[in-house]
């Protein structure tokens, strides 16, 4: 029998998720991570997750790997680097930008500086203009002049931004021949391959970024395909996208900043699995790891996508699930501010040296001591006992920060979970509240190693009536890799009124963009049975700045009439915006295909054995604080003992090897068929 294997590398734990496709067996497995080499958690993990379980190596059929290297890297600031040519006179748009302050209401922070330095930040005579046209030809000596002085810098790698190449990427592809003649060993970024499309600014960030990260993200994937393949032979091994589609290794090298949000994305993909799976199809994630809490809106069990993002401060112009990401994880360190009150992150203990409570040198106060301090993480340790935690340790910590806040050590522990639940309820409220969506329509799903332990709080301050703890939430961001397509998107700029004058126009685009997707899923081998192709285009009104992304439906039928397409832009700008006339003429800025299929075996979903006998999966009981006036004594059950159709009234904590979930006492949690706890809070 074969297996598929899939490992999401965090801040503080690599987690792993091993899946017998036939019969839907699965294994969860956890370590540490190694932030100086991810690679060394992911090859030890492999090697432990197979002698645990006893799964042979050689008949594992596919590896999927959610990675966080592109994002550490751009953090860090540790890339390769960077020579940028660009058309003659626009070499500072890259430092110019939009102009827009990085905090509105600060002064004082200024947006990062350029991750090319002015010195080498070369403009080359040459110029497309404003329709794809040439107005002067590219200038070949003056290019092979730039060549040559790169070639005699310390620059590891070349980024490529003309202006209108979106329209027009002669100019970029003749500069690509040439600059690959001259140098060969240089790693190459060009704006037509990496995002070809309207917006000259975020279109040249993406590339620099793009640029900057090949070195470190090529030299990882190299690692990667070596090492695995040792381990895992002719597997395939796919890495997750921000978009959630997966690519290939290859792709990751070439392509990097496409992994920048590569976990959070594969945690949506699970979310949306599991919402399928439950029923309850329209959710709010809250992924709480151990450095930050990631949150999406799924609506009908699709997350939603977003094409402008910022990553480490810079814009990116990709598809990628639209997520929001605050710094709220078990690490989070609590500290005094100059204004005397506490504070909670965005500071994080990490994995090394971790919470003062994890006994690795840690000394600060963290969320992960105020949970175990209040009875909420299983004193025995975490990982079912493997991994010790001492209380004691997270009293100390806790204490010196009640000592400066002149309170009780619980008033405080309590007081450092009240901020941290703030905190993701804002973030919460940035995707749900502020895009026109009601969060109490939707049921909250907790996943990451914390998660569980907040949700019913964070639910409660936002009026939500509904939980969803997925059957292992730890893993949740591993798991979804598994649920994962292969997934491209493809792009064509048009700037053109919306109007039956231009329909020709759209329907030769879209079918020139169909015919590229069709020829990448065959070259990529997707059985044709899964293929899918979905057409978007962002549309907005004449004199807008930004666009809205609606649904044409499927590239292969034709398109629908401008009449249903007006109609779909009018309820999508309501929603957003609160209103839409019908009076003012569109605008069609972007054709978008998003290309899929399924390349990993068809898991099987086995269901739970039903019982509604919860005796054998209690473990004795415990005082947990649920307010910071009193303890109350709370019943302690081993998750996987549950079977479907278990009930539990009132106060629970559950646990299990991933994760541990905590319910309030005005609660009633049922077990459904395939594990997944629903929690129904009531007033």
């Amino acid at each position: 029998m074969s297996w598929c294997i899939a490992v999401d590398i965090g801040g503080t734990f690599t987690d792993f998720y091993a899946v017998e496709p036939a019969t839907g067996r699965a294994h969860v497995f956890k370590r540490p991570s190694t932030p100086h080499d991810p690679s060394e958690a992911l090859i030890s993990g492999l090697k432990e997750t197979a002698e645990t379980y006893g799964i042979p190596l050689d008949q594992v059929e596919a590896l999927a790997h959610g990675t966080t290297v592109a994002t550490n890297t751009l953090i860090q600031r540790k890339g390769a680097p960077v020579a940028l040519i660009t058309t003659e006179g626009f070499r500072d748009l890259l430092e110019i930008g939009r102009q827009i302050r990085p905090h509105v209401y600060s002064l004082q922070i200024d947006q990062p500086e350029p991750l090319v330095p002015r010195k080498w930040r070369l403009d080359l005579p040459e110029r497309i203009g404003g329709k794809g046209e040439i107005v002067r030809p590219l200038d070949e000596q003056a290019l092979r002049q730039l060549c040559q002085e790169i070639r005699e810098s310390d620059r590891e790698a070349v980024a490529v931004c003309f202006l209108f190449s979106f329209f027009n990427p002669a100019h970029e592809e003749q500069a690509a021949k040439i600059i690959e003649e001259e140098l060969p060993d240089t790693s190459k970024s060009f704006s037509y391959q990496v995002q070809p499309e309207f917006r000259e600014y975020e279109r040249l960030s993406t590339t620099v970024l793009n640029a900057y990260l090949q070195p470190a993200v090529g030299d990882y994937m190299d690692r990667l395909q070596t090492k695995a393949g040792e381990l895992v032979g002719s597997a395939r091994i796919s890495i997750c996208q921000s978009s959630g589609g997966l690519m290939s290794v290859e792709e990751a090298a070439g392509f990097p900043i496409r992994t920048a949000l590569s976990g959070p994305a594969a945690g949506a993909m699970g979310a949306s699995a599991v919402a399928k799976q439950s029923g309850l199809r329209d959710v709010i994630t809250l992924d709480m790891g151990g450095t930050s809490a990631d949150v999406a809106l799924i609506q009908d069990a699709q997350p939603a996508i977003s094409y402008n993002r910022d990553v480490a401060g810079f814009p990116v112009r990709l598809p990628s699930i639209d997520i929001n990401t605050v710094g709220a994880g078990g690490g989070s360190i609590a500290w005094v501010g100059p204004d005397g009150l506490l504070k909670v992150g965005p500071q994080s203990a990490g994995a090394v040296p971790g919470p003062a409570c994890y006994s690795k040198g840690g000394v600060e106060a963290t969320v992960s001591d105020a949970n175990l301090f209040l009875g909420r993480l299983p004193v025995g340790g975490l990982l079912g006992g493997s991994m010790a935690m001492d209380v004691d340790k997270a009293r100390t910590a806790i204490a010196a920060l009640a000592d400066q806040l002149d309170l009780s050590v619980e008033r405080t522990a309590f007081g450092i979970l009240e901020i941290v639940n703030a905190n993701m309820v804002r973030a919460l409220r940035a995707v749900s509240v502020e895009r026109g969506y009601d969060p109490r329509n939707f049921a909250l799903m907790p996943f990451g190693g914390a998660g569980a332990l907040h949700a019913t709080d964070v639910a409660k301050e936002l009026g939500m009536k509904t939980v969803l703890i997925p059957k292992h939430p730890g893993i949740l961001c591993a798991q979804g890799l598994l649920d994962a397509p292969l997934a491209k998107d493809f792009v064509s700029t048009l700037r053109l009124p919306l109007n039956e004058d231009n329909l020709s126009v759209m329907v030769e685009r879209s079918a020139s963009l169909h015919s590229l997707a069709v020829k990448w899923l065959s070259n990529n081998e997707v059985p044709e049975a899964s293929q899918s192709i979905g057409l978007t285009a962002d549309l907005r009104y004449k004199g807008q700045n930004f666009e809205l992304s609606i649904s044409l439906g499927n590239a292969e039928e034709s398109l629908p009439d401008l009449t249903e397409v007006h109609r779909r832009f009018y309820q999508a700008h309501e929603v957003a915006y609160g209103y839409s006339t019908e009076d003012d003429p569109l605008e069609i800025v972007n054709l978008r295909l998003h290309a899929k299929g399924q390349i990993l075996p068809q898991i099987a979903t086995p269901k739970l054995e039903a019982s509604s006998d919860i005796t054998k999966a209690q473990r004795g009981s415990i005082p947990i604080w649920f307010s910071h006036e009193r303890s109350t004594d709370t019943p302690i059950y081993w998750r996987d003992d549950l079977g479907a159709g278990a009930v539990i009234e009132g106060a629970a904590r559950f646990e299990q090897l991933d994760s541990t979930s905590i319910v309030p006492p005005n609660s009633r949690t049922t077990v459904d068929p395939f594990g997944n706890l629903i929690v129904e809070i009531s007033s």
